[in-house]
């Protein structure tokens, strides 16, 4: 696959979009860098919707195309790297890269695994959620002039396709596997990543190790320690046999073989 045809394999996720042009702005920007999959998360505003189309200034092939979910976790089920965009600190700490960084790791990481990426932008008014955050393996902050930092959803879309582009476009080497050779199993996507995380913490609450009404961030720092290690679906797999066997345990009683 040419590098080019890298971008055919990363997703725009808008999450709570309320104003329809933003979509068709979004649509344009992502047709100006060669990217063609756009996801809706519950869209706030009707869709589709003339507005869009105008603003999309001829990308309504996108448009068309769209795919609308109710849940982030649907949308990127599917996929093996999920950034999502933060325009400010959390009270957890979590991976965080500015766009150029972000764009040289997807392209790596295409260009030698069968990725589906996607990027997540959030509500024009507040963002994304933690909640939502913490679906993502990396969160991506664009360094904007901390006087005026409110920054348009088709721009910030713009910004992160423009150098997701350059990163595909401008390599024409391959560099040296970090490993020595290709990751040999594909890595864990968001659907198995989230059903890993609900067994963990069914086992947790099982041993008495998580109380869910006094959580303190157990799973949400656990979700980032997961998250950060990229798991590949073997390591799942691997990881929830021995749940399954501590979950045994803990239920057998004591005495008993």
């Amino acid at each position: 696959m040419t590098s080019p045809a890298l971008l055919n394999a990363v997703k725009i996720v808008l999450v709570g979009t309320s104003h329809p042009g933003n979509i068709g702005g979004v649509a344009r920007a992502m047709k100006n860098m060669g990217l063609s999959q756009l996801c809706l998360v519950a869209p706030r505003a009707q869709f589709p919707h003339p507005e869009a189309d105008l603003r999309s200034s001829g990308a309504t092939d996108l448009l068309e195309q769209a795919q609308i979910f109710e849940r982030l976790e649907d949308a990127i089920s599917d996929c093996t790297l999920v950034a999502g965009t933060s325009a400010r600190s959390r009270n957890l700490p979590w991976p965080l890269i500015n766009p150029n960084q972000l764009a040289g790791r997807l392209h790596e990481e295409l260009r030698h695994q069968q990725h589906r990426v996607a990027l997540v932008f959030g509500r024009e008014d507040r963002g994304l959620s933690n909640e939502e955050l913490h679906l993502c393996h990396l969160h991506v902050h664009i360094p904007c002039n901390p006087d005026f930092s409110s920054l348009n959803l088709a721009a910030a879309v713009q910004v992160l396709s423009y150098e997701l582009r350059m990163a595909c476009v401008g390599q024409t080497t391959d560099p040296e596997q970090p490993f020595g050779t290709e990751w040999d199993v594909p890595f864990a996507d968001g659907k198995a990543l989230e059903l890993f995380f609900e067994h963990l913490e069914q086992t947790l609450i099982e041993i008495d190790f998580h109380n869910p009404d006094n959580p303190r961030q157990l799973m949400s720092r656990l979700r980032r320690l997961y998250l950060r290690a990229r798991p590949d679906a073997m390591e799942i797999n691997m990881l929830r046999g021995i749940l399954t066997q501590t979950q045994k345990a803990a239920r057998t009683p004591h005495g008993n073989n």
